[in-house]
C-alpha cells in the first residue's frame, strides 16, 4: 500500500481536487437553480446535460488520448472544465447550463479515463484490488467532502464559482509536475450491447435501470432537500451521508454476493432502497407537522443513509453478476456493454425525475425511486425464475464507483492479466 500512494501520490492528489470541485458543483448547482426559480423540470433537463456529455465523451476521449497523449488531453479538459463552472455564474438559465453542464460530464470523462488508465499502467496482478480500493476512497471521500464547501458561502454569489474552478485548477498542477511517463493507452475490447443482453438480459435491463435512478439521486437530492426548505448545512449533511454511506457499502454487500446467489442479494438490495425511500417520504412529513407532532431531521438522514447503503452498490453487484456468465478474458469488454446501456438510463433519469417532482410534488423524488428500484426487483424476480444462477469461478465481487470507465475495470482483480509494470528509478517516481 505505501508503494502504491509513494508511486501514484500526484494522480491520487489530482483526483481529490477533481472530486472535491465535483461534489462541490452538483450540489452548488442543485441548490441555485432552485434559488433562481427555473422550475423542477428544467432543472432536470439541465442536470440530463452531464450525463450526455459523459455518454458522447466516452466514445470520443480515446481517440483524442490516441492523437495527442494523456497529458495534454488531461489538462485541456481539466482547463476545460475550470473555465465552464466559471461560465455557469454568468449565464444564469437552464439552456445555458445544459450545454455547460454536457461540457462538464465530456470533461469528467476524459479525467476519469486517464486517471484509471495511469492506475492500470501503474498496477500489478498483486496490487491491482488496493489500487482500486484507495482510489475509491480517494473518490467518495473527496467528493463527499466537497459536499460541505456549500457552506463556504451563499450559492447566488460569484464566489462559490471560483472555488470550483480553484480546485480544478489545483488538480493540473501534481499531474503536470510527475515525472514519470504516460502509460501507453490501450484499446479496450468490447462486446456489443446485444451480446452483453444475451448473456445476461438481467444484467443488461438493470444496468440501463440503475443509471436512471442513480443518475437522479446524484443530480436531484440537492434540489429536493432545497424545495423541502432545508438549510444549506442541512443540505450539505444530506449529500454527505449518500456518498460515504454508499462507499461504505460496497464491501458486506458484496461479500454477501459472493456467498449466496447474486441475483438474490441484489433482489434484496434493491427492494431494500425501495423501502427506505418509503419511509424517507414518512420522515420528511413527520418533520413539517405542527409543533409538538414534528420529529427531527434526524430519521431522514437514517433513512438517507440506509437507501444509499442498498442502493449505490447496485452496479458493482450487476457487474459481477454479469461476469458470472461470461469467459473471464471478456469481463472487460462486458463492463464497457453495461457502462453503455448505464449511461443510456443516465441520460434520462434527471429529467424524468423531474416531471415526477413537477407533477406530484417534492416526495415525487422519492416516489420515482421507489419505481425504478422495484422494477429492478421485479424483473430480478422474474430472470430467477426462468434460469439457473451461473457458477463462475473466475467471477467476484469488486468493489467500484458508478463513474468507473472500461478502463478503470481493468482494475478488477478478477479480470484478465496484465503485465507487470517496469520497476522505475528513483528519479522517475512521481
Amino acid at each position: 500500500m505505501n508503494k502504491i500512494l509513494k508511486n501514484s501520490w500526484a494522480l491520487f492528489l489530482g483526483m481529490a481536487f477533481i472530486m472535491l470541485a465535483h461534489g462541490y458543483q452538483g450540489t452548488l448547482l442543485g441548490v441555485r437553480a432552485v434559488k433562481e426559480d427555473f422550475g423542477i423540470s428544467s432543472t432536470g433537463f439541465m442536470f440530463s446535460g452531464y450525463f450526455v456529455g459523459y455518454f458522447l465523451g466516452a466514445k470520443l476521449i480515446p481517440i483524442l488520448i490516441h492523437r495527442v497523449g494523456h497529458i495534454r488531453v488531461f489538462a485541456a479538459f481539466a482547463s476545460l472544465a475550470s473555465i465552464v463552472i466559471l461560465l455557469h455564474s454568468i449565464f444564469v438559465n437552464p439552456i445555458s447550463w445544459f450545454l455547460l453542464r454536457l461540457l462538464t460530464g465530456l470533461s469528467m470523462v476524459s479525467l476519469y479515463t486517464i486517471a484509471e488508465s495511469w492506475l492500470n499502467d501503474r498496477s500489478s496482478n498483486k496490487n491491482r484490488g488496493s489500487v482500486l480500493s484507495v482510489y475509491m476512497i480517494v473518490l467518495f471521500g473527496s467528493m463527499a467532502i466537497g459536499m460541505f464547501f456549500i457552506n463556504f458561502s451563499r450559492p447566488e454569489n460569484f464566489q462559490p464559482f471560483i472555488l470550483v474552478s480553484l480546485f480544478l485548477s489545483l488538480s493540473l498542477i501534481p499531474i503536470l509536475l510527475t515525472k514519470r511517463k504516460a502509460p501507453t493507452f490501450k484499446k479496450i475490447s468490447s462486446m456489443s450491447l446485444k451480446e452483453v443482453y444475451n448473456a445476461s438480459p438481467f444484467g443488461v435491463v438493470s444496468a440501463l435501470l440503475c443509471g436512471v435512478s442513480h443518475s437522479a439521486v446524484f443530480s436531484l437530492l440537492a434540489v429536493y432537500a432545497t424545495s423541502m426548505n432545508f438549510s444549506i448545512f442541512e443540505i450539505s449533511i444530506v449529500t454527505f451521508l449518500l456518498a460515504i454511506s454508499g462507499a461504505i457499502s460496497q464491501w458486506p454487500i458484496g461479500k454477501l454476493s459472493d456467498l449466496l446467489d447474486r441475483r438474490l442479494v441484489i433482489v434484496y438490495s434493491t427492494f431494500g432502497a425501495a423501502l427506505f425511500a418509503f419511509l424517507a417520504i414518512l420522515s420528511s412529513g413527520q418533520m413539517y407537522m405542527p409543533e409538538g407532532l414534528a420529529t427531527t431531521k434526524f430519521w431522514f438522514y437514517i433513512c438517507i443513509m440506509f437507501f444509499s447503503f442498498c442502493s449505490l452498490p447496485m452496479f458493482a453487484l450487476i457487474f459481477a453478476h454479469t461476469n458470472d456468465f461470461i469467459a473471464k478474458e471478456k469481463f472487460v469488454a462486458a463492463g464497457a456493454g453495461l457502462q453503455f446501456a448505464f449511461g443510456l438510463g443516465a441520460m434520462s433519469g434527471p429529467f424524468i425525475c423531474s416531471l415526477f417532482m413537477d407533477f406530484i410534488g417534492s416526495n415525487g423524488f422519492f416516489i420515482f425511486l421507489i419505481i425504478f428500484h422495484s422494477l429492478i426487483g421485479c424483473f430480478g424476480i422474474y430472470r430467477m425464475q426462468v434460469r439457473e444462477t451461473g457458477d463462475n469461478p473466475d467471477s467476484q465481487f469488486t468493489p467500484m464507483p458508478q463513474t468507473i470507465t472500461p478502463i478503470g475495470m481493468e482494475l478488477n482483480p478478477s479480470t484478465e492479466p496484465i503485465e507487470e509494470p517496469v520497476q522505475a528509478s528513483d528519479t522517475n517516481k512521481v
